[in-house]
């Protein structure tokens, strides 16, 4: 049985996903959860504070399976596996990834904090990877760049090219890569 965070938390990431955040107000998520308003604000104090929450759950979720995906790999191997993860999450949770392509760089937000740590946690990941295959390149912005190639490709697939296979992008994204 689904908690009543966690319809929430599903409600408001779709909606969000279709809208945006600023379009997305407290009483669309607690209609679409099938909860009072109230719950909303018991569960997490207000809007900023759901989607601080959302967004430091996902990253914390993201960097744990990329952590793992590298673990005992290095150089391209590691890329690879990074790639086909970060691949693979946005596959399984698209809606927290259409959340990050939209919010990663947007400033003067109240969960700016929060959607910061992608930068530090996940595509620090990848930029450790990177510095072992590029040892003479910015290993933090080409990890980024690597981490955001992915990101659009795999939202590409989903949306415009279901038809293609993870590894069909895999293989494009290391091609490009």
């Amino acid at each position: 049985m689904t908690s009543v965070r966690q319809q929430i938390v599903d409600a408001a990431l779709a909606l969000v996903a279709d809208r945006g955040i600023a379009a997305t107000s407290v009483d669309d998520i607690a209609a679409a959860a099938g909860v009072a308003k109230g719950s909303v604000f018991y569960n997490f104090g207000s809007k900023s504070g759901l989607f601080a929450g959302i967004i430091g759950d996902g990253v914390a979720r993201l960097t744990e399976a990329l952590r793992a995906a590298a673990e005992g790999r290095s150089g391209a191997e590691a890329i690879d596996a990074l790639v086909t993860e970060l691949l693979t999450q946005i596959r399984d949770h698209p809606d927290f990834a259409k959340l990050v392509a939209t919010e990663i760089f947007r400033r003067g937000r109240d969960w700016q904090e929060s959607i910061g740590t992608i930068r530090r946690d996940a595509m620090g990941v990848f930029a450790a990877a990177v510095a072992q295959v590029r040892p003479d390149s910015d290993a933090a912005l080409a990890g980024a760049a690597l981490f955001g190639a992915t990101l659009v490709a795999g939202l590409d697939w989903l949306v415009f090219q279901p038809e293609r296979t993870l590894d069909d992008v895999r293989r494009a994204v290391i091609a490009a890569w």
